[in-house]
């Protein structure tokens, strides 16, 4: 091991395990349990352990907002979230490796089309605690509001809200077996699914993250993980 990459690894994995934070709570990217994870993000880890000749700990949670406090408490050493600015403050971000879609659903009878149609006053969405679409709508609504819930589907089904936020695909199952439910096909975001260590770390710790990502991306490492995990729907980001 070189002289740089021993200094990466000592401010990476100062522990000599890799600690990777993996959130189960999004199907796009891990699927499985805790004592058997599997998915792309899961493969990105296994991947930078291997780069820095170290062995993996996949430290698994439910929700993107578990992963993020992990992170931040320091008991895990990188972690794979949304880029959203307010997780910045702490996280320091790669590009993107994957984009996948935030989308609305509403009743059936529902007058709304557009996602544009769902920002109106009296509007509530129910959303998942602490994700990105959480993070975005709580910036970016001018007149709606938002109800958190461990599930943004529970809720919107438990109170009776005028629509649900989630990501596209588990959007899509969950309206295929509601069939009083309906999916708003235009999507009201872009989620950027970054690589993500704490900004505590040396800049070159940082770089070596982003420059793994755009060659994991480049080389179809990417596009070959989500197949396997039959996440083929979901697009690899472009070069960042």
């Amino acid at each position: 091991m070189g002289i740089l990459n021993a200094a990466i690894t000592e401010d990476l994995a100062p522990n000599g395990t890799l600690r990777a934070s993996i959130n189960l709570g999004n199907p796009v990217l891990a699927q499985g349990t805790p004592a058997a994870p599997a998915g792309v993000t899961v493969d990105i880890a296994r991947e930078v352990g291997a780069r820095l000749d170290v062995p993996v700990e996949l430290v698994c949670f439910d929700a993107a907002r578990k992963s993020y406090e992990a992170m931040a408490a320091g008991r895990a050493d990188i972690c794979f979230l949304a880029i959203e600015p307010a997780r910045e403050a702490e996280v320091a971000f790669t590009a993107p490796y994957v984009v996948i879609e935030g989308v609305f659903a509403v009743p059936q009878d529902s007058a709304f089309t557009t996602a544009a149609d769902i920002d109106r006053a009296g509007v509530r969405i129910g959303v998942k605690r602490g994700s990105a679409y959480d993070l975005f709508l709580s910036r970016t609504l001018q007149h709606a509001s938002v109800v958190r819930g461990e599930e943004g589907v529970d809720e919107f089904r438990a109170q009776g809200l005028e629509a649900a936020a989630g990501i596209r695909q588990p959007m899509t199952e969950f309206v295929a077996t509601h069939p009083e439910v309906r999916l708003i096909e235009d999507r009201f975001m872009q989620i950027r699914q970054a690589v993500g260590t704490t900004t505590t770390r040396r800049p070159e710790t940082v770089r070596f993250l982003r420059e793994i990502v755009e060659e994991l991306k480049a080389g179809g490492f990417v596009a070959d993980a989500l197949r396997r995990a039959n996440q083929s729907d979901a697009m690899v980001a472009p070069p960042g």
